[in-house]
């Protein structure tokens, strides 16, 4: 070999070794940082088999392989119906892999959905602690290990939105009112501007305590109760002591009282909310703001202002949750995952609009269940929480549902061939119909018409050219025209139901709306069968009745909202009152007069 080909070889290898041995010494610090930013997981797998945890350290860096396996194990355990051995490797797998988004969102869908449903409806407080588990489980540890991974944030809002905010589970009621109970105290009443002090509040405990009183005020209370030596959970336990004060010493509350009206315990009172949204519930004031202002619903007084939305619904969170998702993990490439969440947003809104309002009433049994009576998951909750919920429309929240289904249908018009653009706008179009609808029988007969121009507008067809009042009719009588006699004694009488209800929560437009509706279906089915005596509806006034004292009698509603209800009627409306007694009074009669010819010798029975 030539001197010069040895010599060339020579400072190759020491060019080599030397290249190894810089990159082994910064080993140890990529090691660190990997572990420090989460890339890798080092801690040891909880209740493991020998086997599992010898294959994990013993192979390294090609556990890779493990977790491979151990998804496929998984997943087949979940085709077979073994939900609580499918959880259980998953979440070795995303102790092993915690950048793994799939196992994240397949662990929270399994308790949420495959677990909790595994329990028994009599139990809605065991199901209800799956389906929080879920939740927590992106919210807590998959979202903050995996931010930029959008399926986190869209299973959390689906969550939201189907599991808790829809009527498929059984429980979904004890659901809705566990989230009622947890953001009651916390965002209860809550207008713009205590939203505007919840985003500016200080974000953490110790920019708060440096103000002289209110550091005073934590002093009071530490002395007070043992409880708030625990700086940790100061904040939890002041939220506890505002609701719950006989779980505290009497001193402690002596202490609110005393700063009771002031400055002080205003400035602390917001802190410790803003703390808990941020820390424990993982919402974000300035966002929630942000969503506030973007789709909050329409002031009645004032259209160019936003109200601040029912933080209480579940699809408010789904809301949220599918916000932060586009904003946080968008790639600047569409993808399934990101059209997913944007039909989450746009039915979110859309459910808003339909079952906005929520009407919580305490709810009293008439009377206690006989031992071993058979009742339904939903009295069974009604009757452990009593508390009732109910879920109403609401119209105010059109414009935010419009404003955001129109920029969804512009942000997808770059790819028309995908079948995605198309979908939105034939679910935007079928919703402009119905708004239509529901504003003119709601006695709101401009905004029903600008609706129905843009309806035109966005989408031509012939049967948007006719006047307003035509499109309804043509719209409602196809609406029942597939409705049967019994269908429509049925719809009559929910619609009632309804108004009554309405009324007695003194959503007076709204009653009034389904009480016209009832009647027009009432005129349509007795014009359509005006010539057969046989399969008419009987006389409105009587069906009236009939609903009113279905409503009355229906244990669903608690005794106090029946009997304002009837207070109610005979206050402001004696005329309907005097006309429901005369009806009594006509039935009891005819009753009288059957059962006088029942027990009459002269009556034929075999005729």
């Amino acid at each position: 070999m030539r001197f010069r080909d040895f010599t060339i070889c020579l400072i190759a290898v020491i060019l080599a070794l030397t290249l190894f041995v810089t990159g082994g010494s910064q080993l140890d610090y990529i090691n660190k940082q990997r572990v420090k930013l989460n890339l890798i997981s080092n801690k040891k797998i909880q209740d493991a088999p020998p086997s599992l945890a010898f294959a994990t350290v013993a192979m390294g860096a090609f556990r890779g392989l493990i977790v491979d396996a151990l998804w496929i194990r998984a997943d087949k355990l979940k085709q077979q119906g073994q939900f609580f051995d499918a959880k259980q490797l998953a979440e070795w797998i995303t102790t092993l892999q915690p950048r793994f988004a799939s196992v994240w969102e397949f662990r929270a869908w399994n308790m949420a959905y495959n677990i909790a449903v595994a329990i028994p409806a009599t139990r809605p407080e065991e199901r209800w602690t799956w389906v929080k588990n879920g939740c927590e489980l992106l919210r807590d540890k998959g979202i903050p290990l995996n931010p930029k991974a959008i399926i986190l944030y869209r299973e959390l809002a689906r969550i939201y939105q189907n599991k808790i905010g829809d009527v498929m589970d059984e429980a979904n009621k004890y659901y809705k009112i566990q989230l009622v109970n947890a953001m009651e105290p916390l965002l209860g009443n809550a207008d713009k501007d205590f939203f505007d002090k919840l985003a500016n509040a200080p974000t953490k405990w110790s920019q708060i305590i440096k103000d002289p009183d209110i550091d005073k005020f934590v002093d009071a209370l530490i002395k007070a109760d043992d409880s708030f030596k625990k700086q940790p959970d100061f904040v939890n336990s002041y939220l506890a002591l505002r609701q719950n004060p006989d779980m505290f010493e009497p001193q402690a509350f002596k202490v609110i009282d005393a700063y009771r009206g002031t400055s002080t315990l205003r400035k602390f009172d917001i802190f410790a909310k803003a703390f808990h949204l941020r820390n424990t519930c993982k919402l974000e004031p300035k966002l929630m703001q942000q969503i506030n202002e973007k789709y909050g619903p329409i002031d009645w007084n004032d259209p160019n202002n936003r109200l601040p939305l029912d933080w209480r619904h579940p699809d408010t969170h789904a809301i949220y949750w599918a916000v932060k998702g586009l904003k946080e993990a968008h790639k600047g490439r569409f993808s399934i995952d990101e059209t997913n969440t944007d039909r989450i947003l746009v039915h979110s809104l859309q459910n808003l609009f339909i079952n906005g309002k929520i009407y919580l009433y305490d709810y009293t049994p008439e009377q206690n269940p006989a031992p071993g009576q058979y009742m339904t998951p939903e009295e069974q909750i009604r009757i452990s929480l009593k508390k009732d919920i109910y879920l109403r429309q609401d119209l105010r929240m059109f414009e935010p549902y419009n404003e955001a289904a129109l920029a969804i249908i512009d942000k997808y018009k770059f790819i028309p061939k995908s079948g995605t653009l198309q979908s939105f706008k034939d679910g935007h179009r079928n919703m402009l119909e119905n708004a239509a609808f529901s504003f003119y029988q709601s006695g709101h007969q401009q905004q029903a018409l600008k609706i129905y121009k843009e309806l035109g507008r966005l989408y031509p067809r012939k049967s948007f050219d006719v006047p307003l009042v035509q499109f309804i009719k043509k719209h409602f009588v196809q609406e029942l025209k597939a409705i049967g006699l019994r269908d429509a004694k049925e719809l009559v009488q929910m619609l009632l139901r309804e108004s009554y209800f309405r009324y007695a929560m003194h959503d007076d437009d709204q009653a009034d709306a389904r009480e016209k509706m009832a009647k027009q279906v009432h005129q349509f089915y007795q014009s359509k069968y005006s010539d057969t005596e046989r399969i008419k509806l009987p006389d409105y006034s009587m069906v009236k009745y009939f609903a009113l004292r279905d409503f009355l009698n229906d244990r669903q509603y608690p005794p106090e909202l029946r009997k304002s209800l009837l207070g109610r009627i005979e206050l402001e409306q004696p005329k309907l009152y005097e006309n429901l007694k005369q009806q009594e009074q006509f039935l009891r009669q005819k009753i009288e007069e059957l059962q006088s010819e029942k027990n009459s010798p002269n009556l034929d029975y075999a005729k």
